[in-house]
C-alpha cells in the first residue's frame, strides 16, 4: 500500500501564496486617489474594451487586477449582491465595507479550500457625502481586507506606488491635478512612459450615480 503524497500546511500555505503573488504581479496597477470632489481610479490598461474600472452601485466602484475572468466573476457577483440588497432594503443600505467582506469572504474560501488559488487583487471605493465619508478597501488574493486612507494601489508595483501617492497626496487638490500627479508617479514607478489609460471617477454633486469614465 503507498503512503498517501503529504504536504506540510505551512508550506502548502506558502505556495498558493507565492503562485498568486507572481500572478497579480505580472499585471498592470490600480490607483485610487481622493481630490477636492471625490475618488479618482487610475489604471495603466491597454484594452478599450477590456475594464479594470467599474461601476458597482450608485455611490461604490470596482477595480480589479490579475486574471480577467476572475475578477470579472467577482465583479458581477457584487453587482448583483448590491442590487438585490438595494432592492430589499434601500439604496442607501448599499455600503462598500459590505461588499468587501464579501469579496473577502469568497476570495478567503477559494484560497482555503480550491486546487488553485485565485491570481486576483480587488479594490472597492465608496463616495461619502463629503471626503471623511469617502472609503477605500483593498481585498488580497487570500482574503485579506485593509481599509486605505486617500490613497490605495493594487497590482503590479503596488507597493512603491501607494508610498509614492502617500508623498505626493495633498488633500483639496482639483481633479486635473490629481491626474497629474498620479499619472507622474506611476511614469516615476514603472520607469517608462505610459501611453494607454483607463480613468474613472466617483464625483460629487453629481446625480444618483457618481461613476464617470474620463478620457485621457
Amino acid at each position: 500500500m503507498s503512503m498517501p503524497f503529504y504536504v506540510p500546511p505551512e508550506q502548502l500555505v506558502k505556495d498558493r501564496a507565492e503562485f498568486a503573488r507572481k500572478g497579480i504581479a505580472r499585471g498592470r496597477a490600480i490607483a485610487a486617489v481622493q481630490y477636492d470632489a471625490g475618488i479618482l481610479l487610475l489604471a495603466e490598461n491597454p484594452s478599450t474594451t477590456l475594464h479594470k474600472v467599474a461601476e458597482i452601485y450608485d455611490r461604490i466602484a470596482f477595480a480589479g487586477v490579475g486574471r480577467y475572468n476572475e475578477f470579472e466573476s467577482l465583479r458581477v457577483a457584487g453587482i448583483r449582491h448590491a442590487d438585490l440588497k438595494g432592492y430589499l432594503y434601500g439604496r442607501t443600505d448599499v455600503q462598500a465595507k459590505a461588499l468587501a467582506n464579501a469579496f473577502a469572504q469568497t476570495l478567503g474560501n477559494i484560497f482555503t479550500h480550491e486546487v488553485k488559488p485565485w491570481e486576483v487583487e480587488v479594490l472597492v471605493a465608496e463616495l461619502g457625502l463629503d471626503a471623511e465619508g469617502d472609503r477605500l478597501y483593498r481585498i488580497a488574493y487570500d482574503g485579506t481586507l485593509v481599509e486605505e486612507r486617500h490613497v490605495a494601489a493594487i497590482g503590479g508595483p503596488a507597493e512603491e506606488l501607494v508610498g509614492a501617492l502617500r508623498e505626493a497626496f495633498e488633500p483639496g487638490r482639483g481633479l486635473d491635478a490629481t491626474v497629474e500627479m498620479a499619472s507622474g508617479v506611476f511614469a516615476s514607478v514603472t520607469e517608462r512612459e505610459i501611453e494607454s489609460w483607463e480613468a474613472a471617477v466617483l464625483e460629487r454633486g453629481a446625480d444618483r450615480r457618481t461613476f464617470r469614465r474620463l478620457a485621457l
